[in-house]
C-alpha cells in the first residue's frame, strides 16, 4: 500500500488546480542555463523527490532535481520550461526537498505568452513572483495574482544551486467558442479548467488525479481513501469545467482490486456564489444525478441509462460507498 502523499500544510490551491509542468501533460524543460550536476527534466518529476545516500555518478553526488554547478562569474542560473497548456497562474511551489547546502538563496520566476516551443529572444517576460529568499529542503508555496494566461516560465536561481521540484498550479485557458454545440466535452477534465473543490479524505491519492487525462498508470495513479472504520461514506466534489448537461459517466477503477469502492453515485447542482468550503455542507443535500451502482476491480463503468434529467449543472458531489480507491471520473455532457 501506497503512503500517504499529500503535504496537510499545502495550501488549496494545490489540490485545487492542475500542474501545468506535469511531463505527463506535455510540459517540458527547454533550456537551463547550466545543468553539471543534475538534468533540468527532473526538476519536472511528477513524483515526490528522494534522496539515495551514497549514489554518486560522473560529475558527483546524483541529486533528484535540477542542479547547477557553483558559479564562478557574475550572473545567474536559468530555465525555461513550457507549460503543458496555456494557463492561468494560481500558485507555484519551488521545492527544495533534499538540497541542504547547494540550495539557492534566492529564486524568482516569470511568464511569457509565446507561440511555438521555445519563446523568441524578444519575448514580454512577466514577473510572477519576485526574488525570494529560500531555505534548505523546504516547500515554499506561493500564491500567485496574475489573470493573465501563459504558455512558458523562466525559474531563476541567485546565483546557482539546486531546485529538486518546480509545480505550477493553474486553469488551462481553452477557447471554448471553438466548441460545435450539441458535442460531447469531459467536463471533469483538469486540461478543460475543472478543479477539486473538496474531498473528505485523500489519505493515499489525491482525489484531483481523478481529473487527469488518460488511464491510470497504477494504483497510485488515482483517488484513495484510508479504510472506513465509522458509519457513512466517502466523497468528492468537483467544479465542472463550464455548466453543462452531463450525458455519460464513466468511472474506471483501474489498479484498483482489493480495494475498489464496493458502489458510487452522484449528485449535481448549478451553483452561483458562495465559497467552496460552503459547497461542502451544501452539497449533501443536491439532487441525485445517478442512484448508487455496483463497481467491480479494475474496470471501465460506463452509465448512460441510469442518469437523471437535472438540465445544466455546474458542480457535481462523487459518493463510494463505503471507501475505496477511483482511477478516473469522467462527466461527458452539452455545453449550457
Amino acid at each position: 500500500m501506497a503512503t500517504p502523499i499529500l503535504d496537510p500544510n499545502a495550501p488549496a490551491f494545490t489540490r485545487r488546480y492542475m500542474n501545468l509542468a506535469d511531463p505527463r501533460l506535455g510540459a517540458k524543460a527547454l533550456f537551463a542555463s547550466d545543468e553539471f550536476f543534475a538534468p533540468k527534466e527532473r526538476m519536472l518529476d511528477p513524483q515526490p523527490a528522494v534522496f539515495i545516500p551514497g549514489k554518486y555518478d560522473d560529475h558527483g553526488k546524483w541529486m533528484d532535481g535540477w542542479e547547477t554547478r557553483r558559479k564562478r562569474t557574475t550572473g545567474h542560473d536559468y530555465c525555461v520550461v513550457q507549460l503543458a497548456r496555456p494557463g492561468v497562474i494560481h500558485g507555484v511551489d519551488l521545492d527544495t526537498s533534499h538540497f541542504t547546502g547547494n540550495f539557492p538563496p534566492a529564486a524568482s520566476l516569470e511568464g511569457c505568452h509565446a507561440d511555438g516551443e521555445m519563446p523568441p529572444d524578444n519575448a514580454e517576460w512577466h514577473a510572477l513572483v519576485p526574488a525570494m529568499t529560500l531555505q534548505g529542503n523546504q516547500h515554499h508555496y506561493v500564491a500567485v495574482d496574475d489573470t493573465r494566461a501563459f504558455t512558458h516560465l523562466r525559474v531563476n536561481l541567485y546565483p546557482d544551486g539546486g531546485l529538486a521540484r518546480l509545480r505550477v498550479y493553474g486553469q488551462p485557458k481553452r477557447d471554448w467558442a471553438r466548441v460545435e454545440r450539441g458535442s460531447l466535452i469531459d467536463l471533469a477534465a483538469i486540461e478543460n479548467g475543472a478543479y477539486l473543490v473538496a474531498a473528505n479524505n485523500q489519505h493515499f491519492g489525491p482525489a484531483s488525479q481523478m481529473l487527469m487525462p488518460g488511464r491510470g498508470v497504477n494504483m497510485g495513479d488515482g483517488w484513495e481513501t484510508r479504510r472506513r472504520r465509522e458509519p457513512g461514506n466517502d466523497w468528492a466534489i468537483v467544479a465542472l469545467a463550464r455548466p453543462g448537461v452531463i450525458r455519460k459517466v464513466e468511472v474506471d477503477t483501474a489498479y484498483f482490486k482489493g480495494n475498489f469502492p464496493d458502489r458510487c453515485s452522484l449528485q449535481a447542482a448549478s451553483v452561483s456564489g458562495g465559497t467552496d468550503e460552503s459547497l461542502v455542507t451544501q452539497a449533501m443535500f443536491w439532487p441525485v444525478l445517478m442512484d448508487e451502482q455496483k463497481l467491480q476491480m479494475d474496470h471501465v463503468h460506463p452509465f448512460e441509462a441510469e442518469l437523471a434529467s437535472l438540465g445544466p449543472v455546474t458542480h457535481v458531489r462523487f459518493n463510494i460507498f463505503p471507501d475505496g480507491g477511483v482511477s478516473r471520473l469522467r462527466l461527458w455532457g452539452e455545453l449550457a
